[in-house]
């Protein structure tokens, strides 16, 4: 479980995060809602030390997170971080070599070549390893970004508005692969201000606003999006599939 205890953060004189009291269950897809600019990108990169708060601490499971080097190291092999855009992620030429790039440097290279060929089977790239990442689609970048997560061997995942850039289909194609990892018992943590989206994808569910959590529960019945500043995003049957 990731939860967070009257946590506080902010740039300089703009607060942020507001005493956020949040929680995501193992073995769960726990879906952070709120309109842009409400702070879940800053909520989100707590969970695996990427940002340090102000005041208030987190929790990984069971453990409170702490932020010297050692700690920060055997933090983010738990939590892996997936960027709203792949660019930010991706650090070789070919998707092969990216994806190769975190356990070769935490492990070496054996094992590495069956941890690459695995982890992009499981994002639907089986055979895309010699291929270049300049070449690739957005959606595919953003499988390849969390193909090199997946390599890593992560207990939590945690997407960062993962449908930005997807268009109808991508995300249909998203959210059948964000459920078969969490059917496979992999915790995730997604972001993102479209409500069908959330409801096709989730099974549980939070919102920001004005640096607080404003709701949580294992249902988006009674949430007004107007209110929150949420989006309307007409997918197919991504809109229709609620998950309660």
């Amino acid at each position: 479980m990731i939860e967070t205890v009257d946590l506080h953060f902010g740039y300089g004189d703009r607060t942020v995060l507001r005493g956020v009291e949040f929680t995501a269950p193992t073995a769960a897809v726990t879906v952070l809602l709120g309109r842009n600019g409400a702070g879940k990108s800053s909520l989100l990169k707590q969970f695996n030390g990427l940002l340090e708060p102000d005041r208030g601490h987190v929790v990984v499971g069971g453990e409170r997170v702490a932020y010297d080097a050692a700690s920060l190291r055997s933090l983010r092999r738990r939590v892996g971080f997936v960027f709203q855009r792949p660019d930010d992620q991706l650090v070789a030429p070919t998707v092969g070599e990216d994806v190769a790039f975190g356990p070769a440097n935490r492990d070496g290279d054996a094992g590495t070549e069956a941890r690459v060929e695995r982890a992009l089977s499981r994002v639907g790239l089986d055979g895309y390893e010699d291929r270049l990442c300049s070449r690739l689609s957005n959606g595919e970048r953003k499988r390849v970004a969390l193909a090199g997560v997946l390599a890593m061997d992560p207990d939590y995942l945690v997407l960062d508005e993962p449908t930005a850039g997807l268009d109808g289909p991508g995300t249909r194609a998203l959210v059948d692969l964000i459920r078969g990892l969490a059917d496979e018992g992999l915790t995730f943590v997604v972001s993102t201000h479209y409500p069908g989206f959330a409801a096709a994808v989730g099974d549980r569910f939070g919102v920001l606003d004005e640096g607080r959590i404003a709701y949580h529960g294992r249902s988006l019945d009674g949430v007004d999006p107007e209110r929150f500043g949420l989006r309307r995003f007409e997918v197919g049957d991504v809109t229709d599939r609620g998950r309660k």
